[in-house]
Parts: structure tokens; sequence; C-alpha cells
């Protein structure tokens, strides 16, 4: 690595010393595990029906693995705090490591402000027909959404040491439920419900725009989310180690989940009538139908899954935080971002903030049908965010600092080849709707409207940010 580029890294490596190391291997492994797994994404792809396993294969082959390679790379040369910002930072340049930071930052209040409507949801689905009427308040959903964020920030501040335990239990969750998912096809084969089943079968597909497209959404939305760990290596306990290895571990078990756990939601749902809100308690319900506590073993699922998503909020809500805290060492923000809690050594002011934003982002998905609707052109906005994030990422080895790309070895820039061509093709497919629309121009516009303005906001931070450097200089 360059000499400038040694000598950043030792000034961010100083900034972290205050940092509590609180993450292990076995830490990080869960937390890639209930980051990446969602419970939808098995839907979605058996709406492709017997050819699912060609479209996972094929991004996992062009994407998935890509994804780990890169950012197996990229940590290793680089394991610092702020993860891909800092990646960008001094890959490219300060730039384009802050608007790297403001579009995983929007993605992460888009997932996280959704958190007491999914919970509420969920409560509501595992009571049963009685509990209706949770969903559909919106005075409850906001007391859900209130109680769930100030919880996970008074967490959040206590630090990763009560925090792992959190992810880690998420981890599990998902291992416990795809299990049971998995294994199900096979008890009602066994049982005669089922007349054949073949998990693994590989059937051609009928290559069309529709199925492009959905594939381009599958790769950002089921197979992402390897870096975003990487945002806390100065909390981990030998990152350049434990982050890589957590990858490798971590990147066939979520592979096989999704793959079986598909193959399960087709064979019992039967494809065409799959819930994609719940594939998985839908499964589930089917699955366990001829059992006496068929009731019971679902409401426990669903219940289980409303735990992942609270456990995957606070993942976002302590990188989403760390964020600040890094671009505020680089007098990017206001130092009021980077003070540490005097126990806990955790970015206490960066914490609330999130917080108290993604609370107002969550209040305001309930305040009017105008609002709702913005809400939803934000949240479908968020795949573009993630994948300008990845279209740096994937830059960084082919024409990133030249200690960085020509040092690269020739495996890596090939996978950034391939991971750089599907995030371009998943970003322009965001703007083509896969459900039915008024106008498809319009939808595209909005789309790109709110993309852009929503860059020119950050970018503007950033200008006010370079002034409050330059003055701190002089």
């Amino acid at each position: 690595m360059g000499t400038e580029l040694i000598g950043e890294e030792r000034e961010i490596k100083g900034q972290s010393v205050a940092l509590k190391k609180e993450l292990g291997l076995r830490d990080l492994v869960l937390t890639q595990i209930v980051f990446v797994v969602g419970g939808s994404w098995v839907g979605t792809a058996a709406k492709l029906g017997p050819s699912h396993l060609v479209f996972w294969l094929l991004a996992i082959l062009l994407f998935y693995v890509p994804q780990a390679a890169v950012v197996i790379y990229l940590n290793r040369r680089m394991p610092l705090e702020g993860g891909l910002y800092q990646w960008a930072k001094l890959g490219f340049n300060e730039f384009a490591g802050f608007m790297t930071a403001w579009n995983l930052w929007l993605l992460a209040f888009t997932v996280m402000a959704l958190l007491g409507l999914v919970v509420t949801t969920n409560i509501s689905y595992a009571i049963g027909e009685r509990a209706g009427w949770m969903q559909e308040s919106k005075w409850f959903v906001a007391l859900v959404g209130c109680v769930l964020t100030v919880t996970l920030v008074a967490a959040s501040i206590r630090g990763l040491s009560l925090g792992k335990w959190v992810h880690n239990a998420g981890g599990i969750i998902m291992l416990v439920t795809y299990a049971a998912l998995v294994v199900l096809p096979f008890i009602s084969l066994a049982r005669g419900e089922l007349k054949e089943y073949h998990p693994l079968k590989i059937v051609a597909p009928a290559w069309s725009a529709f199925n492009l497209n959905i594939f381009t959404k599958m790769v950002l939305g089921a197979l992402s989310g390897f870096e975003y760990v990487a945002i806390l290596a100065g909390e981990t306990r030998a990152p350049a180690r434990n982050i890589g290895r957590s990858v490798i571990v971590a990147a066939p078990i979520i592979a096989l989940m999704f793959i079986l756990g598909t193959s399960s939601v087709l064979a019992l749902t039967g494809g065409e009538n799959v819930d994609l809100i719940g594939p998985v308690p839908q499964a589930l319900s089917v699955g366990f139908r001829s059992f006496p506590i068929v009731g019971a073993i679902v409401s426990i699922a669903i219940l289980l899954l409303a735990m992942r998503s609270i456990a995957l909020m606070s993942i976002y809500l302590a990188g989403s935080s760390r964020l600040p805290m890094v671009a505020g060492w680089d007098r990017l923000l206001p130092a009021w971002f980077t003070r540490l809690h005097s126990r806990y050594k955790t970015p206490v002011n960066s914490i609330i903030f999130v917080g108290a934003i993604t609370l107002l982002f969550s209040l305001a998905s309930l305040i009017g049908t105008h609002a709702q609707e913005a809400f939803q052109l934000v949240d479908n906005a968020a795949s573009v965010f993630y994948g300008l994030a990845y279209v740096v990422m994937f830059a960084i080895p082919l024409v990133g600092a030249k200690s960085l790309s020509r040092n690269a070895p020739i495996w890596v820039r090939v996978a950034a080849i391939f991971g750089l061509i599907v995030s371009l093709l998943a970003i322009g497919f965001t703007i083509f709707p896969i459900i039915g629309v008024s106008s498809r121009i319009a939808f595209a516009s909005k789309i790109i409207g709110v993309t852009v303005i929503a860059n020119v906001i950050g970018a503007l931070l950033f200008a006010a940010g370079m002034k409050r450097q330059r003055a701190a200089i002089n």
C-alpha cells in the first residue's frame, strides 16, 4: 500500500483505539446470517417456478461470490472502522467515501423505519384473526415502533457487548426457522402428502425481461450484505482475519438456506399462490397442516421472524451510527458525532441522532396517504442506494488507488468486473416495476427523482463538511 494510504490508515486505527473490541468470529458469522438472509426472497424466487435454481446459481456466480471475494480483499487491505466508507475514501477520495456512506445511511433508514409495521404485522398474524386490528391501527403501530426504537437505541449505547447477543440470537433464529422449512417437504414426502420432491432439480428457465428483473432484485435484495459488518472492524478482534473468515464460513450456509428454502416454499405452496410478504410462515403452515399443533407452530415461527427483524434493526443501527462517527473523525460532520460514552465507548450522540431520525421516518410513514406514498417511494429507491454503494466498491480493485488496483490479484479483478456489471444492471432494472402501475414513465421518473434529490442533499452536506474541514486546518 502507498505511503500516503499507510499514513491515513494509521490515523484511522489511532481513532479506533478507544473502541471496545467485542466481536469474535462466531459473532460475525451469526451476524452475517441474520443480516443477509431474509424471509421474503424465497417467496419471490419461488415465483420463477422450478427454474429458480438456475437463477440462484447465476446470482451466486455473477454477484454473490464476486461480492465475497472483493469484500475479503478490501477488508484484508483496510480493516478499518467505517468499512466501505473507508475503502471508498482511500480507494478514490473523500467525496466518494462520503457519498457511499450517505447511500448506505439512506438504505438503513428505509429498512429501520419499517420495523414497527413489520413487527406489529407479525404479532397480529401470530395471535390470529382477533388481532387483525393491530396492523390497521396507526397509533398501535406507532407505539410499537417507538418502544422498539427507544429500546434498541438504549441497547446500542450499551455497546456490542450486549448488541452481539441480540445479533447472535437473530442468526440462530434464522438457522432454526430455515432448518424446519427445509426438512418439512421431506416429512410431507414420507407421510404421503407430497408425491415427489426434488429440491436440486435443474430446469432451464424461460428467459424474459420479467425474469431478468426478478433476478436483479434477488441480487441486491437477497445476496447482498457481506460488507456491512466491516463497518464495525474497529470493534472486532483481529478484523483483517476474522471478517474475511466470517464471509467464508457464512457464504455457503446462506446460499443453501436460500436455495433449499425456495425449493421448500415452491413444493409446499405450489409457487403460484405463494405469499410474497410472508412465504416462510405460509409454507410452514401448509407443511404442518396435518399436525394437531399447527397453529402453535406457525405462531411461534412468525414470532421468531419478528425477533429476527429486531436483530436486523439492531445491526443497521450499529452500522449506521458508526458512519457519522467516522465522517466526524474526518471533520466532514461536526465533532459532536464522535463523542464516545464515558463507560461503554460507543458513539452515544450519533446513536441517539440515528434513533431520532429513524423514529421520525417511521412516524411520517403513518401520517396521511401522501406521506405513505412518499415513504414507499423512498423504500423503492433503497435498492438504488445500495446499488450505487456496490458500484463504488467493485470499482476500487479496478480503477481505485494504484496500490489497491494494480496489486489486486487477477481473481479479485475478474470478480469485481462481474460484480460491477450486475450492480449496474440491477440499478437499471430498479426503474421498471414488477407489479402493475398506472404509468411506467411516472414510476421511473419518481425513482430517478428521489435518488437524484437524495444524493444532491448528500453532496451539499459534503460541501459543508469540506468548508468545516478547511476551517479546522486553517
